[in-house]
């Protein structure tokens, strides 16, 4: 059992926890001290939640993070600008173990503080850190792998630089894996595909699945809430787990509108046309119907970037 004070030693070096910082279903984040005397973050398998669950529970935890650490050691350095940089790996007790680098907040955390204190990010703001989530997302695409869990818990807040980088890709699938498989992500920012079962229970996610929830992101930095069909689905899950879907759909008689008319217009009113014809592609149900890849949303964020910033030019 892991606890304050407990040493861990992988490839690299060593380091001693300090704090757990949170975690998922199947790894839990230490802070850690290294020899330098800097800190890292640990991320360990939540051995606790293991020994509850069935066998084939554990090994899916298990190939979860030694497919994460894969992908993050594949990286080369550059492409650490936007993706949580992995320092070293090994194992403890016999199980995966991965030392992160640090960074002060997850957005969730960071945006729930803000508007707490009655801050909401503006639009400018709210428009590069789109842009850099696209950015990582292009990377993990170009790696050959597909997302499908971007939430803001998910995304690392550098307070120093404003930036953001994409963690945790325990739920991560290849390109080249099987068309349709098993339930992966969270339910409150998922695309119709990865909530909605196909034949014999299997689900179809895309790469283009990514863009569903970077558009469901996008809906709650500029309007500061969630979705309706992602609280539904939220909902319909923590009320039914994998059944929920099949509820929701005949409760709707079809998929549940993935972005209301009512969001669709406070979403331009806030953000403008061009930003809220780039939120209706991003949310279309059908994955065909979104951007091709990420050139292209980066292209319409420029163009609204450049909309945005020509009033603060002509006023300076």
């Amino acid at each position: 059992m892991v606890q304050q004070g407990t040493p861990i030693t992988l490839a690299r070096g060593q380091y001693r926890l300090r704090e757990a910082l949170g975690g998922s279903a199947y790894g839990v984040v230490w802070r850690a001290d290294d020899m330098a005397g800097g800190s890292v973050a640990i991320k360990l398998v939540n051995t606790g939640q293991m020994a509850l669950a069935p066998a084939s529970l554990r090994h899916h935890w298990i190939d979860a993070a030694r497919a994460e650490e894969r992908f993050l050691s594949s990286l080369a350095p550059w492409d650490a600008r936007h993706i949580v940089r992995l320092l070293d790996s090994g194992s403890h007790e016999g199980m995966p173990a991965m030392a992160l680098e640090l960074l002060d907040a997850d957005l969730a955390s960071h945006l729930k503080a803000e508007r707490g204190a009655g801050r909401q990010p503006k639009l400018p703001q709210a428009l590069d850190w789109i842009a850099q989530v696209n950015q990582a997302l292009a990377k993990v695409h170009a790696a050959g792998f597909r997302y499908l869990d971007l939430k803001p818990g998910n995304l690392l807040l550098d307070r120093r630089t404003g930036g953001i980088k994409l963690a945790d890709f325990g739920t991560s699938r290849p390109l080249l894996d099987a068309p349709t498989h098993s339930y992966a992500g969270t339910a409150s920012w998922q695309a119709p595909e990865q909530f909605f079962p196909r034949a014999r229970g299997l689900y179809a996610p895309h790469p283009r699945s990514d863009y569903f929830a970077l558009g469901a992101l996008f809906f709650w930095l500029v309007c500061g809430r969630m979705l309706k069909y992602g609280a539904a689905c939220a909902q319909a899950y923590s009320a039914h787990g994998r059944e929920g879907a099949a509820i929701l759909r005949r409760e709707h008689g079809g998929l549940p509108s993935t972005l209301s008319p009512d969001e669709a217009a406070s979403f331009a009113q806030a953000a403008g046309k061009e930003a809220a014809d780039l939120l209706r592609s991003l949310l279309a149900p059908e994955p065909a119907d979104r951007p091709n890849h990420a050139l292209e949303i980066s292209r319409a964020l420029c163009a609204i970037r450049a909309r945005v910033a020509e009033p603060l030019r002509r006023a300076a």
